[in-house]
């Protein structure tokens, strides 16, 4: 789920690989607010964090030939019902590691190589020739904040590996579907129906043969699906943030923010 350059992942403005070299002097430094994350509604989520994350967010897979699994923050693009319109969390919740990595990753600086750089995004506001901050290089070898950095980034490139493998087995199974939400409030006489993305077929999921079922439970794809499936009724709860808001409802279609480059 590494990007290149310049193909730049959901939430990048620009990447820079670090260098003891150009950014001796760069800090980082901690914000209480994050802008970019203010018009995010579906935010790449890993597997790993399927469990926590279905307790605040539903569940679902992006459009394509290689969905992957999403964190709704919201029902309509644009509107992220958990950070206001500086970014600032609205009350406690899980924060997805796709959020928590940014403004670093790692990615190929170099389009002939397998290498991957730690690099950042220099427009985050998080990275600069600060007067406040922790060091990126302690000399002329990265600090201990940096590496801490590089191995948090490490650990989620492994973690984003099992995630792929999941998504390729669960094509394979074919048990997603065109997904659909509906949400109707008891003052309406109509349904809010929101679309473009993907999800278990139950149908199918009943269905599926006794040696299946003992193969992807020993594989541990069971209780993730599992997890999907149970934080899909979270719909409504976001669906009721957005009309607190004043962010709804508007009954458009649901832009699963796909292709995503992860």
């Amino acid at each position: 789920m590494a990007s290149q350059a310049p193909q730049l992942p959901l939430m990048y403005n620009q990447l820079e690989p670090l260098s003891n070299q150009v950014h001796s002097n760069y800090k980082m430094r901690a914000i209480d607010a994050a802008p970019h994350l203010a018009k995010i509604h579906a935010i790449p989520l890993l597997i790993d964090e399927f469990v926590a994350a279905q307790r605040f967010y539903p569940i679902v897979f992006s459009l394509g030939d290689s969905p992957v699994p999403l964190a709704l923050m919201g029902l309509n693009e644009g509107v992220n019902t958990f950070v206001d319109d500086e970014g600032k969390l609205l009350g406690p919740t899980y924060v997805p590691a796709y959020v928590r990595r940014y403004p670093f990753m790692l990615a190929r600086v170099d389009d002939t190589g397998d290498t991957l750089s730690l690099c950042f995004d220099p427009s985050s506001g998080m990275v600069g020739e600060y007067e406040d901050g922790q060091p990126m290089f302690d000399g002329q070898q990265p600090s201990e904040a940096t590496q801490n950095v590089m191995k948090f980034c490490e650990e989620f490139e492994v973690a984003a590996q099992r995630t792929n493998q999941f998504m390729e087995e669960l094509v394979k199974l074919d048990i997603l579907m065109d997904g659909e939400l509906s949400v109707q409030l008891n003052t309406e006489s109509q349904p809010n129906i929101y679309r473009g993305f993907r999800m278990i077929d139950e149908e199918k999921f009943r269905e599926m043969r006794g040696d299946e079922l003992r193969r992807i439970n020993q594989n541990g794809m069971l209780p993730l699906l599992m997890a999907h499936l149970f934080s899909l009724p979270l719909s409504r709860d976001i669906f009721l943030r957005q009309v607190d808001q004043g962010k709804g409802p508007q009954p458009v279609p649901l832009q699963a923010a796909a292709p995503l480059q992860v």
